[in-house]
């Protein structure tokens, strides 16, 4: 699938989005037709969790910032119509998850993503 970036990536609203509290400014980034890889210990690149759609990821980052655990976006790089960014998280308890994602940005909005991501067991 080709894209190309018609404006600029907001990285901005990446760092708000990732580190804030609710997903509002990070869902904002999703294209409607957005599709999303979750690639981990539990679903392993064989089997990755795919969710289609800015609905199925909102709920996804609805669990996400429920949760009792702080998140920051550690780097991002943007070219033309790609970004890569890391993001650390911690829960209260200590336990710790890194993720690592690729995207593919079409009019600045994301409409394709696989994260990566481990976590402290």
């Amino acid at each position: 699938m080709g894209t190309t970036a018609g404006s600029a990536f907001d990285t901005e609203t990446l760092r708000r989005g990732v580190e804030g509290q609710t997903p509002t400014a990070l869902l904002s980034l999703y294209a409607d037709d957005a599709e999303l890889r979750v690639i981990d210990h539990n679903t392993q690149p064989s089997r990755p969790r795919v969710l289609h759609g800015r609905d199925e990821i909102a709920q996804l980052l609805d669990d996400v910032y429920s949760r009792d655990m702080t998140h920051k976006l550690e780097e991002c790089v943007v070219q033309g119509d790609h970004a890569a960014f890391s993001e650390s998280c911690r829960y209260a308890d200590g336990v710790r998850v890194l993720s690592e994602s690729m995207i593919t940005l079409r009019d600045g909005k994301i409409v394709d993503q696989t994260l990566i991501q481990a976590w402290d067991e």
